[in-house]
């Protein structure tokens, strides 16, 4: 079967005199152009030149496959433009997946003033804390929170996310504030169920500074790697996290959450941060593509470079 550079080949050799000439252009040697010439007629068990001549002269069967072939390379040329015109500028379809809560609070506006910014773009969204991951070829950008186990998925860091351990004034002036993870056992603790994860188990580090401050924590890593595991048994659970924050701030328990979404809380005081002396694992915030940077589309390539913008510095410090 003959192929597009076949016909490539062929199109240079009739616009040239002899295949000397068309060689030159090709910057091969007339022996190699005249080689891949028997080899095509072979191919086609036709002659497309006729011979001996001193010119180049198509037979019938040449000249066929000319005026059939040019029509067919311009319209793939054309195709590449299109294509080409496609990936530089913004629009198709961006298909976006997304955990709920942090989907609702920062992907879903920002999606929206992305969409003000090219009207021509589509937009699909869809919200889940537990991705089917058997699909993930049918989105362009997944949003991640938390471990993630071996993909082949190109991952992209958009934010740092620190956990968590918190509880409302409420709660703590009736129970009294834990200061070693042990403690917690005798606590009413709620559990969030998402992404698979083993959501009872609460793995801590000792930290070993004197003090701690939040900024510090973010920058310093833990210099003991002693690791405490605690076996909660939830009083209440839920896979929405919204509202077991809610619990906690009614006073119902302990939660371990994301710093994303318990910053807020934690600054006007609905709830406190407990157990600041250890660390937890971080969960931070990651985007998922199939595609390499330099294949990625203007809409995927648009889009992650606002996520980074709007979430640097961290909106919810």
């Amino acid at each position: 079967m003959i192929t597009t550079e076949d016909l490539r080949f062929i199109t240079t050799i009739a616009s040239h005199k002899t295949l000397a000439d068309a060689a030159r252009t090709l910057n091969i040697t007339p022996p190699s152009v005249t080689l891949r010439l028997q080899h095509i007629e072979k191919k086609l068990s036709i002659k497309l030149i006729q011979r001996p001549s001193r010119v180049v002269s198509l037979t019938e069967e040449g000249q066929l496959l000319l005026d059939k072939g040019l029509p067919i390379l311009r319209g793939l040329d054309e195709l590449q433009e299109q294509l080409d015109e496609l990936k530089e500028h913004v629009c198709g379809k961006l298909r976006v997946l997304a955990p709920l809560g942090f989907g609702n609070d920062y992907i879903a506006p920002l999606l929206g003033e992305y969409k003000l910014l090219h009207p021509q773009l589509d937009i699909e969204l869809e919200l889940s804390d537990n991705p089917n991951w058997s699909s993930h070829h049918k989105w362009d950008i997944i949003i991640y929170i938390g471990a993630l186990n071996d993909s082949s998925l190109k991952m992209i860091t958009l934010a740092k996310n620190q956990r968590f351990v918190c509880a409302s004034p409420k709660y703590l002036e009736q129970m009294g504030e834990p200061k070693e993870p042990q403690e917690l056992l005798k606590h009413r603790c709620i559990a969030l169920r998402e992404n698979n994860e083993d959501v009872t188990l609460w793995p801590f580090t000792k930290l070993l500074h004197e003090k701690l401050s939040h900024d510090k924590l973010s920058n310093d890593k833990p210099t003991d790697d002693k690791l405490e595991m605690i076996r909660i048994t939830p009083t209440l659970a839920s896979n929405e996290g919204r509202v077991i924050k809610d619990w906690a701030m009614a006073g119902l328990g302990v939660i371990m959450r994301s710093e994303w979404d318990v910053q807020p809380q934690i600054n006007n005081g609905e709830l406190v941060r407990i157990l600041a002396d250890y660390s937890l694992p971080n969960a931070n915030i990651v985007a998922l593509l199939s595609s390499p940077e330099k294949e990625r589309s203007a809409r995927i390539s648009g889009f992650i470079q606002l996520l980074k913008q709007r979430l640097t510095p961290l909106p919810w410090k």
